[in-house]
């Protein structure tokens, strides 16, 4: 267990602070601090008489030309990620916009950009105050030039980078990888390492004080607090649940404690509730949004058909996936065997992912046949609660599309795609 929660926060941490812009700008900023005054190590007599002499006024006229670009250019690179970042949300969803400003490259040439201007007015004002001899001089022109070499790369990589960052294909990437880690977390321990939750709740229920949505659980302080209770956890908000007064966080029961007279202040603050929902943690979430995504490119002010079927076939990716067995292997006793967690509903995955499709794509053919066909490999993938749920969402989109079509030859169409007879 001790090795197991520091590894899990840490990666939880992580995934947060990359969704901060201010992180990586930063921490260049710290370093290219550093650097300037790493240069001084390099004064003492012994090197002096082995480094070329390379004059003041050259490195402070490449330190000022830095000095005077990099600063317009990280302005032009925050309003292009701006821009980006709009145009994602208005062509996809703004549920989207936690990924977009995660992006690596637009992080690390921001960060590039404004460390390298600190690096550069720090450097000038180093030199103009005499601050290095002629070792110093001579390391701080090597690190100028390497500087400046590491910028002009990172800045055509970062066009590159940008020209599609908040394009829809880039979008739809950055969402099916987000999705798909998550999806990977949970297969590999589906009751997040604790007890299999029993089918009926037992015990005193447990409400948040808060309203939001619940974004992590802490299963290792409930395995803690139930320890001490000498009681039992049943965890029934996973991830991505709206926890309100009237709906029980979790039930709780003790042969130590009355939960009816405490609060169980300590059940309460291992779910952490927030204002809106996360990738990391809630699988389901990046059904919703790819089902937000097709929802909005099949109205009728945006009419692409094509985005829709693009996230179907996205969507038949990432749940065949779901089907497959893990390959992480656990001992058959759980690590936090007084927490009981349910599994994530195969049925609310598929409402989540297919529901708006079916409905706002039911009247037009080639969406409703890709569904339906789509539907069908799900079906075929040997999972008994896989194949039941896509079964009643083939019936229940086949009916949708009989109620919207038409032609009497896109409704043959869909429901040969469909291949089940309809009376």
């Amino acid at each position: 267990m001790t090795s197991t929660v520091p590894k899990k926060r840490i990666s939880l941490l992580v995934s947060r602070l990359r969704e901060r812009l201010w992180v990586k700008p930063l921490t260049v900023c710290l370093l290219s601090i550093g650097l300037v005054f790493v240069a001084t190590l390099f004064d003492g007599p012994q090197l002096r008489q082995f480094v070329p002499k390379v004059t003041l006024e050259s490195v402070e006229k490449l330190l000022s030309v830095m000095a005077a670009s990099m600063l317009v250019i990280a302005t032009f690179s925050v309003a292009s990620m701006v821009s980006a970042y709009a145009a994602a949300s208005n062509t996809a969803t703004p549920r989207a916009f936690a990924l977009l400003i995660a992006d690596n490259a637009s992080q690390n040439a921001l960060s590039a950009f404004v460390g390298t201007f600190i690096f550069s007015i720090v450097a000038l004002t180093a030199l103009k105050n005499d601050y290095y001899q002629t070792g110093g001089i001579f390391i701080l022109f090597v690190m100028t030039a390497l500087v400046f070499s590491m910028v002009i790369f990172i800045f055509v990589r970062w066009v590159d980078s940008i020209a599609r960052l908040g394009r829809m294909g880039s979008t739809l990437d950055k969402v099916e990888k987000a999705t798909y880690d998550a999806l990977k977390r949970r297969r590999d321990a589906p009751t997040l390492q604790g007890a299999v939750a029993r089918d009926y709740p037992v015990g005193q229920a447990v409400f948040a004080t808060k309203i939001g949505y619940v974004q992590d659980i802490d299963i290792s302080m409930l395995q803690i607090w139930a320890e001490k209770a000498d009681g039992r956890v049943l965890v029934a908000a996973l991830p991505g649940t709206l926890a309100t007064p009237d709906r029980p966080l979790a039930y709780v029961v003790s042969s130590s404690i009355d939960p009816a007279t405490s609060h169980c202040k300590d059940v309460i603050e291992a779910f952490e509730i927030g204002t809106d929902r996360r990738f990391y943690n809630d699988p389901r979430f990046g059904l919703v949004v790819f089902a937000e995504i097709a929802g909005k490119a099949l109205s009728s002010a945006v009419n692409d058909p094509g985005t829709a079927v693009d996230v179907i076939g996205r969507l038949v990716r990432i749940l065949h996936f779901w089907s497959k067995p893990s390959s992480v292997q656990y001992e058959n006793r759980p690590i936090y065997d007084r927490v009981e967690v349910p599994e994530v509903s195969v049925r609310d995955m598929f409402d989540d992912a297919f529901t708006v499709i079916a409905r706002d794509g039911a009247g037009q053919v080639e969406v409703s046949v890709r569904l339906q066909k789509a539907l069908s490999t799900l079906a075929s993938t040997g999972d008994e609660k896989m194949r039941d749920a896509a079964n009643y969402h083939r019936g229940l989109a086949l009916e949708r599309s009989r109620m919207a079509l038409t032609l009497p030859e896109d409704l043959a169409a869909v429901r040969d795609a469909a291949d089940i007879k309809y009376t």
